[in-house]
């Protein structure tokens, strides 16, 4: 049975969401309209840096004049019936309603697994578990855009209730005409053959695959699973990753159309503080989406890092970086009107640069230039559109209001804590120009296309090289202004002496001279970053204990800017000076394909390989490959793989024996397992000199549409990350091969040879008892024990003769470690030789390739810090804006 009325619902909401975005749009624009003409028939005031109704005095300078102004309270004037702005707001709340409906609907595809649907047959399947399951929801385009209009519906309702009357018409204008266009990206609507707005997600799978086979004979054709999750994508950050960066993106909204709100109603200093709490938020949850991204591909990825300027990653970094940009913009425009044109510029800029980069991910334009860029649904010209319509909306805006925005005659002295933070804003603009540059090459070459000439620039072969390179240098400087400023800021430098640096200096040097003949730091760039990042922890730092001794309010901006220093910090180390510890020195090739042997043998230098249960030396540790493992979902941990008998097709296995935990018994033999799909984890135990052991169990996954994927395991410490991935193995989902068969008669206490290996036959003895079989009393069945010599030890084999009912069994014994399969077929009273029949296949290894990685836990730390730093400023900024109401 095709379920058709959940979708059929969606696209509903679908429409309706798109429609009634418009007309929240219409009716916002109408109301700010309406405004505008009453506003224009009042007297002109000059422009104000405080709200109506603030208790301040402060200084405010326009024009190069300085006025001490203290502002009095008004009297509030009744309210006004605007019936455009009672339509527009009860429209934006059908439609974020609407929103819901179709995130609703959709999920309940998914989680019902309706594979008639295109969507939940691309991405889901009925092995993957809940957790899962959610992120099935934004793999695809039409999810993450449906995510996007959720997060600004959110935003949206909260705006309408907390902004106030006077910001709400215009804002909202900005804010339901975003909604109208991301709605069009999922509506799915034809016109004609060819002329098409949006993709729908909840197109049946006969609709986007009209001409397949299946559906001739078939037209009610159900697959009984879909494709799956992408197997990079099963993993808990990929559960909050998304939303937390798409909550981000959204965030840049808010700033942006409070930005256009006041150039439209000619107010173009009062949007700063409404504004100002919402950036800092903004670029706090876009950062934390940002590193949280990083830090999945550190678990992830097997390139061996968490970052690896990859034009996606890019495409989401240089808004973050114009954000903070236009922040200390802000901040600077706040007091005066010295950045106030920099905060207009940088404020928009970043809404269109999230623009910019959806248009670069989504359009397909960067083809293979990403492995994280989605294929073009044909969505290219639209998302264009999208662009350039705000791109055309804010600059015209701008530009005829740019006569009224206040600027200050004077430049500000290098005495100033304004000048100070405009170069930050500077450093940190130019940042995101280099990168954003480079990124953009793909779209050089595509308009070159488009006047019939032909580009071959491509983007450089080695991106970390390239950006690294500048990138180093901009946070250099970053990093110094830090503490220049907040000096600055805080008033410790005046009357041209900068007295007050010489003791955070001076303990810059001797702690930097320290580190570097400690840590053998060589390479010169290095020992830069590492002094500048010193520098900024010292002089935030003093300022900071300066701040709380002082029992002033707790500075945001100063832990802020100590996270970013240990970041810095973290960077250089776990960066430049990771180190591969998995060499090869064995003096012998560990494979001769190509992956192994380009760039002058790299990989067969810096891979060990592994036999299953042979202890191997790597640097310090001693390293011994213990086996293959599975994960059971409700067992803790992993369980070897022996341990359960997998079912094929059906994510489910057999215990074959009993699952033990911590003494915990989860599972007895015979019992049905739910499993992971298609992981098998490799255990590789660690032994530190100390005695210490620990075990990291790195990911193969087996997976029809990506092939083999590789995922790493990471043991932590506040020194060191090690970092161990399986670059190759045999194929766990292979059927084993034995070759043929070969026979050995031999009597007790005699020798032969099983692949390579000395074996004696021990003895031979009667058996109470047998894995498997039940032996009664009119049964008869013996073992024998087969005892082989390798360099590391003896290996015990069991095989068994058994005689039950008259009839005879021969269970065979086998050794993955030893690559060989015995079975007892005949015993000969007479001669006194008993017959093996063996078989020998390939033994069980791994070839494994570790990092140490130092100091990298400092960059999550200080990561955690600026996120504390932007938390702390945005309450204060927040509670500011609400005083001033």
């Amino acid at each position: 049975m095709i379920h058709t009325t959940v979708g059929q619902l969606g696209h509903f909401f679908v429409i309706l969401s798109f429609v009634t975005a418009l007309v929240a749009t219409l009716g916002y624009f109408l109301s700010a309209l309406g405004k505008r003409k009453a506003a224009q028939a009042e007297p002109v005031r000059e422009p104000q840096l405080a709200y109506a109704g603030e208790e301040s005095a402060e200084q405010v300078r326009f024009g190069g004049k300085t006025a001490k102004r203290k502002s009095k309270p008004t009297t509030p004037e009744p309210p006004v019936r605007d019936d455009w702005r009672l339509l527009a707001r009860w429209s934006f709340y059908l439609h974020a309603t609407a929103i819901v409906g179709v995130s609703a609907c959709l999920f309940y595809i998914i989680f019902n697994h309706y594979f008639e649907y295109h969507y939940a047959w691309s991405h889901s399947s009925r092995a993957l578990p809940i957790k899962y399951m959610i992120a099935c929801f934004w793999e695809s385009q039409e999810g993450s855009f449906l995510l996007w209009l959720f997060w600004n519906a959110i935003l949206g309702v909260i705006l309408i209730r907390t902004s106030g009357s006077r910001w709400e018409a215009p804002m909202m204008t900005i804010f339901a005409l975003v909604q109208a266009f991301l709605a069009s990206m999922i509506l799915g609507v034809v016109f004609g053959d060819t002329f098409k707005i949006g993709s729908t997600p909840f197109l049946l799978l006969r609709e986007a695959m009209p001409d397949a086979p299946i559906f001739a004979t078939d037209a009610n054709f159900i697959p009984k699973d879909g494709n799956g999750l992408n197997p990079l994508l099963q993993n808990y950050w990929m559960v909050i990753h998304p939303p937390t960066l798409f909550l981000g993106f959204a965030l840049t909204l808010v700033p942006f159309a409070f930005c256009i709100a006041g150039l439209w109603r000619n107010q173009p200093v009062e949007w700063i503080r409404p504004a100002l709490p919402w950036t800092l938020f903004g670029a706090l949850i876009l950062g934390v989406g940002i590193m949280m991204g990083g830090y999945w591909a550190y678990e992830t990825l097997n390139f061996g890092g968490y970052w690896n300027w990859d034009p996606v990653e890019n495409a989401v970094y240089v808004p973050w970086l114009v954000m903070v940009g236009a922040l200390h913009t802000m901040l600077i425009a706040k007091r005066s009107s010295t950045g106030l044109k920099s905060a207009v510029i940088l404020t928009i800029a970043t809404f269109l640069l999230v623009l910019y980069a959806t248009f670069l991910t989504r359009s397909g334009i960067l083809g293979n230039a990403s492995v994280h860029s989605f294929t073009d649904l044909g969505l290219s010209g639209q998302l264009l559109i999208y662009l350039l319509v705000f791109v055309v909306l804010a600059v015209i805006l701008a530009a005829s209001k740019w006569k009224i925005i206040p600027s200050d005659e004077k430049e500000a002295s290098v005495y100033t804590k304004e000048f100070w933070l405009f170069i930050g804003a500077t450093i940190l603009c130019l940042s995101a120009f280099q990168v954003i540059a480079t990124t953009s090459i793909p779209v050089y070459n595509k308009i070159v296309e488009l006047f019939g000439k032909v580009s071959n620039v491509a983007l450089p072969t080695d991106q970390m090289a390239h950006y690294g390179k500048f990138q180093t240098w901009f946070f250099v400087a970053i990093a110094s202004l830090t503490g220049i400023g907040q000096f600055m800021w805080w008033r410790k430098i005046g009357n041209k002496k900068w007295d007050a640096l010489i003791t955070p200096a001076i303990l810059t040097l001797l702690v930097s001279a320290g580190i570097i003949a400690f840590g053998s730091l060589k390479n010169p760039t290095y020992m830069v970053l590492l002094v500048a990042s010193v520098f900024a922890l010292m002089t935030n730092g003093t300022i900071l204990l300066g701040i709380i001794r002082g029992n002033y309010r707790l500075t945001g901006g100063a832990i802020a800017h100590i996270g970013m220093a240990l970041m810095l910090i973290g960077i250089l180390y776990s960066s430049g000076y990771s180190r591969v510890i998995s060499l090869n020195n064995s003096g012998l090739m560990i494979s001769k394909t190509d992956d192994f042997t380009k760039n002058d043998n790299r990989e067969n230098k810096e891979n060990v390989l592994l036999w299953l249960n042979q202890p191997e030396k790597m640097d310090k540790y001693q390293l011994t490959y213990r086996g293959q493992y599975v994960e059971v979902r409700d067992v803790p941990g992993y369980v070897p793989r022996n341990d359960v008998s997998v079912i094929e097709g059906d994510f489910h296995g057999i215990a074959n024996r009993n699952i033990e935990k911590d003494g915990k018994l989860y599972h007895k033999k015979g019992d049905t397992l739910a499993l992971y799909p298609e992981n098998v984890h490799y255990g590789v135990e660690y032994r530190e000199p100390s005695g210490k052991i620990f075990t990291l169990y790195p990911r193969l996954q087996v997976n029809e549409r990506m092939g083999v994927v590789l995922s790493p395991d990471i043991t932590h410490s506040l020194q060191r990350d090690i970092y161990t991935y399986v670059a190759t193995a045999p194929d766990p989902m292979a059927e084993e091969q034995w070759e043929k068969t070969e026979t050995y008669s031999v009597a007790i206490k005699d020798t032969f040879f099983l692949n390579d290996y000395v074996a004696i036959l021990d003895d031979v003895i009667r058996a109470n008892e047998v894995e498997g079989v039940e032996i009664g009393p009119s049964d008869a069945a013996v073992r024998a024990r087969v005892r082989v010599l390798d360099k590391n030890g003896e290996h015990i084999l069991n095989p068994a003769f058994i005689i039950k009912n008259r009839m005879v069994a021969h269970p065979a014994e086998t050794s993955d470690e030893l690559g060989v399969r015995i079975q007892l077929n005949e015993i000969n009273p007479q001669t006194g030789k008993f017959t093996f029949a063996v078989n020998r296949t390939q033994r069980d290894y791994i070839v494994m390739k570790a990092f140490e990685k130092p100091l990298i836990n400092v960059l999550w730390i200080g990561t955690l810090v600026v996120v504390l730093g932007f938390a702390l400023a945005t309450v204060r900024r927040y509670r500011e804006f609400r005083l001033s109401q």
